[in-house]
């Protein structure tokens, strides 16, 4: 997503590269940076929940809450100041369009109307009111009660002094708001897939087959196609489609590129298998249709030897 390394390198790099010529520019990278790294916390927390049988809690609804509005300024601050500013740069071009697809891919899972995943869709009134953490109506002890916010028994010498200090009406402290309160509760899946779709068109005019941020464009896309869209087969192909144009490039790459590729082609690796089970026979499709390996850290299952295709080749 938002929140993978291969992003978070290019950010970094791209910023830096771009400090002088348009400060502006690198300053919101620099600050999209900050927030990628917040983002990916949040959402590698929310990923362990995860399972069939997940019932949310005050502190998981919470941390969906965060990663909708780091979301949601994350995309403000593409839009308004990288996006107009990108068109003189490649790499820095896709980098932007991914992000924004990203941000587009986390509103999906987490807050599409209707919901596709067990993460969205589960804040109806009666969650709320159990998960709203409310004060005892005199019975054992209050909860949640900061000590500074009890009334002193020093009385004030003046009508507007003393006195816990209370948030606006409408804003209670205590009170667990819905994610539609950032953001409006729609389907998001049409402008994820279009946003996807730019972005993987840039990456395959301006990107060679073997690049790292190209392969990050269509190895989120894979996973958008499988956690929203749910179309499996969809997602299979294109991993498998991608593994195949990496191994096509010609061009070469450095060390860091290289490893970068290596992780996300394992990834589609997995991605190919996925929905399929562990059956022989997926190994010997696979081992038919995977090209020979070309470098000693092996992407993919188990390939055959043989000489290193060209442009794998490592350079250094």
């Amino acid at each position: 997503m938002a929140s993978s390394e291969v992003d978070q390198k290019f950010l970094g790099k791209l910023a830096k590269a771009v400090e002088n010529d348009n400060p502006l520019l690198s300053q919101m990278l620099f600050k999209i940076l900050g927030l990628s790294l917040n983002l990916a916390e949040q959402l590698v927390a929310a990923k362990k929940q995860r399972r069939p049988d997940y019932e949310p809690t005050p502190n998981a609804l919470r941390r969906i809450l965060h990663i909708i509005w780091l979301s949601r300024e994350g995309l403000v601050m593409l839009q308004q100041y990288v996006l107009p500013l990108v068109g003189n740069y490649v790499e820095l071009k896709v980098l932007a369009y991914k992000l924004r697809a990203s941000f587009s891919h986390i509103f999906a899972l987490f807050h599409n109307s209707p919901p596709v995943s067990n993460m969205s869709g589960r804040w109806t009134p009666d969650v709320t009111a159990v998960l709203t953490p409310r004060l005892d109506k005199g019975k054992g002890r209050a909860i949640d009660i900061d000590i500074d916010s009890r009334p002193s028994s020093v009385q004030p010498t003046h009508p507007l002094e003393g006195g816990p200090v209370l948030p606006p009406p409408g804003f209670d402290q205590n009170a667990l708001l819905s994610p539609s309160f950032l953001l409006p509760a729609k389907d998001y899946i049409p402008q994820a897939k279009q946003h996807f779709l730019e972005a993987i068109e840039l990456a395959d005019s301006l990107l060679w087959g073997s690049h790292s941020l190209r392969l990050s464009v269509k190895t989120e896309y894979a996973a958008f196609l499988y956690e929203c869209v749910h179309d499996t087969e969809g997602s299979r192909k294109l991993a498998k489609d991608t593994i195949a144009e990496v191994y096509e490039a010609t061009e070469g790459m450095d060390d860091d590129m290289f490893q970068d590729a290596c992780e996300l082609v394992t990834v589609l690796g997995k991605m190919m298998r996925r929905g399929l089970g562990s059956s022989n026979n997926t190994g010997r499709e696979l081992d038919a249709t995977t090209p020979a390996d070309t470098r000693p850290s092996p992407p993919v299952v188990a390939p055959a030897a043989g000489t290193p295709p060209p442009g794998m080749e490592n350079p250094i």
